[in-house]
């Protein structure tokens, strides 16, 4: 699963790619949290295993990608 973070002031958003196994509805409890302040930063884990921490008060926008999509190809 494909998760996008736009961040202020950068013109790129920040591209996760989830394991297929993260539940959702707990990825989108998190966002939400961070995005009402209820959390200063949001912790992502992504396919590799890698943690990303976004500061919540920098996050413009996120965009979840449909379950199942995995993007094939070269960026």
């Amino acid at each position: 699963m494909e998760l996008r973070i736009g961040i202020a002031d950068n013109p790129q958003p920040i591209t996760v790619t989830l394991p297929e196994s993260t539940d959702r509805e707990a990825v989108k409890t998190s966002v939400e949290g961070a995005l009402r302040g209820k959390a200063p930063v949001l912790w992502l884990t992504d396919e590799k295993g890698r943690e990303i921490a976004v500061a919540a008060s920098r996050i413009t926008h996120v965009e979840l990608g449909p379950p199942g999509s995995n993007p094939i190809g070269f960026g």
